[in-house]
């Protein structure tokens, strides 16, 4: 027969009871109680999630700031549609240069024109 390890430690937080309903409800839509939800789920949680995305965010901004200046100084008028067309691509690229840049330790200007 398999030990299973004595739960002898516990955290606490205090929540409000609309906070605590919605915790039970994710925890029952998976047909578990809400003990064994907390400690299925506080493993997975990542600390600087918020850091990911306001990283994605402000390379967004980078990416459109740069092309934008790149292009007022090569004299070129940007339509509406380009102007769409660079936000949409910033917006489809923020995730992955946010983790490129987390792993590569820092933000440089790499192609500045293709950004």
């Amino acid at each position: 027969m398999v030990k299973l390890a004595l739960r002898n430690k516990s955290v606490g937080t205090k929540v409000t009871a609309g906070e605590f309903d919605a915790l039970e409800r994710r925890a029952h839509a998976q047909k578990l109680t809400l003990s064994e939800w907390v400690r299925a789920e506080l493993p997975n949680i990542k600390k600087d999630d918020g850091d990911e995305v306001l990283l994605g965010e402000l390379l967004a901004l980078r990416a459109i700031l740069i092309n934008l200046l790149f292009s007022l100084g090569k004299g070129e008028r940007l339509t509406a549609e380009a102007m769409k067309e660079l936000i949409e691509r910033a917006d489809r690229d923020k995730v992955n240069r946010a983790a490129g840049r987390r792993t590569d330790g820092g933000l440089s200007v790499r192609h500045a024109a293709g950004e």
